[in-house]
């Protein structure tokens, strides 16, 4: 898949937030172009029930399904791979514990404890060899959604856990435990994204942030971020709609 090309090679990935459940808007954005799709289980209507066939819609494209799951939980992450994604987006993580949790509901031993049956549509329903499965699965990636001041605070420990694929930052979140909340741009949350940045890089981890527009989009890319999740599905749909009125009316 070009996302795993791309993140291999050294460069950024881009894709929305999806909180629609039609598995053609998937497929749409797919087709556009986008690197990856967070299916959201954590704010919106969908259900692990539609997410399946919103996996099912991405991957007809080449696009990497990962599902933002409601909470750092077992069952919630076991089902969202069992469905086919590729992918966990984890939040509320605020340090090491946290960290190791997700990751052991997310791989198979001897990595982590999650939940076995084959009769899943990642295991092709029996279908495919287990061991090429079990194996198959534990590639998967654990993307970690940092909450508030007190994942700044234990930075350290959460980046030193194992089998984590990318850290995930909300610079709205940041913004307020920087006493600044909302001013995503200022100095004191710039320089502790580069601090955040600077300690990843230095573990080999990868970074990820949201951002709602082109310009903080381009500005986080040159700042090394790997992982960049540009708006959400609605809001694009949404803004493409006004821009063609304002050029009708």
């Amino acid at each position: 898949m070009r996302f795993i090309n791309k993140l291999d090679k050294g460069q950024s990935v881009i894709g929305p937030f999806s909180k629609t459940s039609d598995p053609s808007m998937i497929e749409a954005m797919g087709f556009a172009g986008f690197d990856f799709i967070i299916i959201d289980l954590e704010h919106g209507p969908n259900s692990i029930l539609n997410a399946q066939n919103l996996v099912r819609a991405a991957q007809l494209t080449g696009t990497f399904p990962i599902i933002r799951v409601p909470e750092n939980g077992a069952i919630h992450i076991g089902k969202a791979l069992d469905i086919g994604a590729k992918g966990v987006q984890v939040p509320q993580i605020t340090n090491a514990e946290d960290a190791m949790l997700a990751v052991k509901a997310a791989k198979f031993g001897p990595i982590g404890m999650r939940g076995v049956c084959r009769f899943v549509r990642a295991a092709e329903y029996s279908n495919k060899n287990r061991f090429e499965y079990f194996s198959q699965s534990n590639e998967t990636y654990v993307i970690l959604q940092l909450e508030g001041a007190e994942a700044i605070v234990n930075i350290e420990e959460i980046i030193n856990v194992e089998h984590v694929n990318i850290i995930f930052l909300g610079p709205y979140d940041l913004s307020q435990a920087m006493g600044v909340p909302g001013q995503i741009n200022h100095p004191l949350v710039l320089e502790k994204i580069e601090f955040i940045i600077s300690k990843c890089k230095s573990k080999g981890k990868k970074t990820g942030i949201f951002t709602d527009n082109v310009e903080d989009a381009l500005r986080w890319k040159q700042f090394g971020i790997d992982y960049i999740s540009y708006s959400v599905d609605v809001g694009i749909i949404q803004e493409a709609c006004k821009n063609i009125i304002s050029k009708l009316m």
